[in-house]
């Protein structure tokens, strides 16, 4: 039994599922691409069944329902960062990294947009490319995190950064997936229901409900339908009702007494016995090891799918992020917001390389901004081959002699 938990561990830490699933659809889409659209869009209640005008088809259940699970994780890391006692409070101290993320997205979008003219400039195509830009603004925080560590060294402050910039990535990723990247056409009234289930959440927190598995049903089941039914991205149902979750009492002054939790007046508050540390601890497994299935029906392209759009979005995830998350960060650093301790100016180059791996949300993205041939394939693979920055990186690493390094910043970096 504590082998196969160990296993499970190694399996969770180094993000295997996930690659597994690139792997595996890479090579179906390669061998057999219709065998491979033949799994992902397969209907398993039959071509007549719907939900919310939705066909049910496997990639349906990935895309708009599992992943409502995967975005409520990232959702729990950034409520835990803004948090009192969070990395990213006081906002003092998340001034630089935030500099980075903002560099790390309107760099990248800038540099997909002058690729893309340069590319596709003067032609008809120009304008659905474009509508791309958003996808290079990703970073998959699970492989750059084990690549950091890798590069870096496991107790590096720069993969606490790198960590920190990844979780304001994805706030601003959430954002605009909500926003540039509607499902239909929008039906605001539908978001009253989305505030309902906001309102449950906050009641259920006021009456110190100690699971949080009523949250998620009652709030985040409302959130999900008003969302589909706006036209918006269901898979972001839990974005907005996760913060409502109550989290370890030293990290909120509003948090209700340790014994509400605790279910017995005077019981120790366990760190991971409230309703936002227990979400975290049963789903974050199953989320792990679900996203086999996501990369399996996002990842799948051919090879000979390769055109100027992978290039495009190649390119603007390695410049855009290396020079807009270092750029910004540096200059940051030169106005007066410095690095951590123990993180130079060839730190936050590299971070920037690292932050270059798209995957899992840029995958995402891809699927959102275009709707199939001849440029969805194309930009997915542009987000799969991202990874291969893992090798940029830990030969710049190894060249850099990063992981020996240690000690303050240099000055001016």
């Amino acid at each position: 039994m504590n082998e196969v938990r160990r296993l499970t561990a190694v399996a969770q830490e180094y993000s295997v599922p996930l690659i597994l699933g690139v792997v595996a659809s890479l090579v179906l889409a390669n061998v057999d691409l219709d065998l491979y659209q033949d799994i992902v869009h397969y209907a398993p209640f039959g071509h007549d069944a719907s939900l919310f005008a939705h066909e049910v088809t496997v990639h349906f259940l990935i895309n708009g329902m599992f992943m409502v699970l995967f975005f409520g994780i990232a959702a729990r890391e950034i409520t835990e960062s803004v948090a009192p006692g969070g990395p990213l409070n006081p906002p003092q101290k998340a001034v630089n990294p935030i500099l980075a993320t903002l560099g790390g997205v309107l760099v990248p979008a800038s540099a997909y947009f002058l690729i893309a003219f340069i590319i596709y400039g003067g032609s008809d195509e120009f304008s659905t490319v474009a509508n791309g830009w958003a996808i290079p603004t990703a970073t998959d925080i699970a492989v750059a995190w084990l690549v950091a560590r890798i590069v870096f060294g496991p107790l590096h402050p720069a993969v606490s950064f790198l960590l920190l910039l990844a979780v304001a990535d994805d706030a601003i990723g959430l954002g605009i997936i909500a926003v540039f990247y509607p499902e239909h056409a929008f039906s605001g009234g539908w978001l009253l229901l989305v505030v309902s289930g906001m309102a449950v959440a906050f009641a259920f927190r006021r009456l110190r409900i100690a699971s949080w598995i009523p949250y998620i049903l009652v709030g985040g089941g409302l959130s999900w339908i008003g969302l589909v039914k706006a036209g918006l991205e269901p898979a972001l149902a839990l974005v907005v009702i996760v913060p409502f979750l109550p989290g370890p009492s030293h990290h909120r002054e509003s948090s209700p007494s340790p014994e509400a939790w605790s279910g017995s007046p005077g019981a120790s508050p366990a760190h991971d016995q409230n309703p936002l540390d227990l979400f975290d601890r049963h789903l974050k497994g199953p989320v792990d090891f679900g996203l086999f299935f996501f990369t399996f029906a996002n990842a799948g392209v051919a090879f000979s799918s390769i055109n100027g759009v992978t290039w495009t979005v190649l390119l603007a995830l390695i410049a855009g992020k290396t020079v807009g998350i270092s750029l910004f960060s540096l200059g940051g650093a030169r106005l007066g917001f410095p690095l951590p301790a123990g993180m130079a100016a060839k730190h936050a180059i590299v971070t920037g390389l690292v932050s270059a791996i798209g995957l899992t949300v840029a995958l995402f993205v891809a699927g959102k901004a275009f709707d199939g041939p001849p440029f969805q394939e194309p930009a997915k693979l542009g987000a799969v081959l991202s990874a291969g920055v893992a090798v940029l990186a830990l030969v710049s690493g190894r060249l850099l002699n990063l992981r020996e390094m240690s000690g303050p910043p240099e000055e001016g970096g």
